[in-house]
């Protein structure tokens, strides 16, 4: 299988089972018409007939298993990722917060719950349970999610003290990350996370009539003005690695103002994600969108370039494809690992596959403190790997996607197996945006 587009002045050519980018010239382009989907005996039958250059070229490519390459190196072992473990945790140490966000899928915080705090007894057990199930792996994951957790912040830090007491005990090493919307990061709490975080995620939408709009105060006053005093003040301080975090909606469709809003502000390293939203919503994303927000990622790249060529270079997230690497094939299979190898606990200790699914009742997992969990979601999602989508299988971006958002899936379409189709197509805009990119940048 492969994948052909144009970039700019540049021809492109994809070999998805290999991962391979080949950047060719307009005959070799041209030749491959209508070949996506060939096999490596079928591409050879028809290049061994041509006698140019061209095709010459093309046939030593597949002869160097660099293109029409198939995959039957992966095996059902890998398919159904079964030797996975858990390896990272989603604490949802606050189901309260001092924002409310028009789009947010948390309920402003309560997750269809009540407003609760996780206490250090249930932050403990859940550290205890991801390390009690991570096999041999030695890296592991936590992320201080909520609401806001810097509303539960003595909470934080005793956990984050416990896990390190634990990493060295059982020879783990905890990456710890915390998403904050900024309203409660004073000099004490930059000082505290700029020393103990891996990741930092910042969320903020971009400019102040874009963010002001969908993030306000529980009592409807703007949080623009807050927000970005502290974000600027956090990141002056901040070595590590951070993000800026925005959400786009059908009341920015030019988002890249916002992006190029925050990079102006001097944030270096921006995430703004495309709204998922019933699409009954007035600010949800809707089919007939696709081509404004497509030529709204085109606009973001020339601004990367743009910027890349001053010397201004700054990291979007999904531009940041590692191109000549890549992830794990096991990994590329499974995606996130959401109910496998991926958990979020409530403040209660309740357990559910992802962060997207705290407080849905149909994926709840069990409780952190039974004395036996049996996770009788685990089949369900370690049969979602992307060969196991229809739609999926035969897709050119299935390798750097790995079949999507399982949250996305289940709250467009009521079905974990079947993709969120415009996310997918976003997703393949960008992808072909990331690939590019790298074209352009190493000429």
């Amino acid at each position: 299988m492969i994948h052909k587009f144009k970039f700019k002045d540049i021809f492109l050519v994809l070999d998805i089972n290999s991962g391979a980018v080949h950047i060719v010239d307009d005959e070799v382009f041209n030749l491959l018409d209508g070949m996506e989907n060939y096999s490596a005996e079928e591409a050879a039958v028809k290049f061994n007939a041509a006698d140019s250059i061209a095709a010459k070229e093309i046939n030593q490519l597949i002869e160097e298993e660099m293109l029409f390459t198939d995959d039957s190196y992966i095996t059902d072992k890998m398919k159904n990722n079964e030797d996975s473990v858990v390896k990272a945790m989603c604490l949802h140490v606050a189901h309260d917060c001092n924002m409310i966000c028009t789009y947010c899928f948390g309920e402003q915080g309560t997750f269809a719950g009540s407003k609760c705090l996780m206490s250090i007894e249930v932050g403990m057990k859940a550290i205890d349970h991801l390390i009690a199930n991570s096999g041999s792996r030695r890296n592991l994951e936590i992320d201080f999610f909520g609401g806001e957790p810097l509303m539960n912040f003595e909470v934080v830090k005793k956990l984050v003290d416990y896990g390190r007491q634990q990493e060295k005990i059982f020879n783990k090493n905890i990456r710890f990350t915390i998403t904050t919307n900024g309203l409660l990061l004073d000099d004490e709490k930059i000082n505290y996370i700029n020393q103990t975080m891996d990741n930092v995620i910042l969320s903020i939408d971009g400019r102040p009539e874009v963010n002001n709009k969908m993030r306000k105060t529980v009592n409807g006053s703007p949080t623009y003005d807050i927000i970005k005093k502290n974000y600027l003040n956090f990141v002056k301080k901040r070595e590590g690695l951070y993000y800026v975090r925005g959400t786009f909606t059908r009341n920015n469709l030019d988002f890249v103002n916002d992006i190029q809003h925050l990079v102006e502000l001097g944030f270096s390293n921006v995430s703004v994600e495309p709204v998922v939203t019933d699409l009954k919503q007035s600010y949800a994303l809707q089919e007939t969108d696709r081509d404004r927000i497509f030529e709204e990622y085109d606009r973001l790249t020339d601004l990367y370039l743009e910027k890349y060529e001053n010397g201004e270079e700054f990291d979007f997230f999904h531009f940041d494809v590692d191109i000549e690497q890549g992830p794990c094939i096991v990994k590329r299979l499974s995606g996130c690992g959401a109910g496998t190898e991926y958990l979020a606990i409530s403040p209660e200790g309740d357990i559910y596959p992802c962060h997207q699914f705290v407080g849905d009742k149909n994926f709840y997992i069990g409780n952190i403190f039974d004395q036996e969990i049996i996770n009788k979601q685990r089949d369900k999602f370690l049969n979602a790997s992307m060969y196991n989508k229809e739609d999926c299988r035969n897709c050119w971006a299935k390798f750097y996607c790995s079949g999507g958002c399982h949250a996305n899936a289940i709250h467009m379409n009521g079905d974990i197996c079947k993709p969120y189709k415009l996310g997918c197509d976003m997703g393949k805009k960008r992808l072909e945006c990331a690939v590019g990119i790298y074209a352009k940048t190493m000429e």
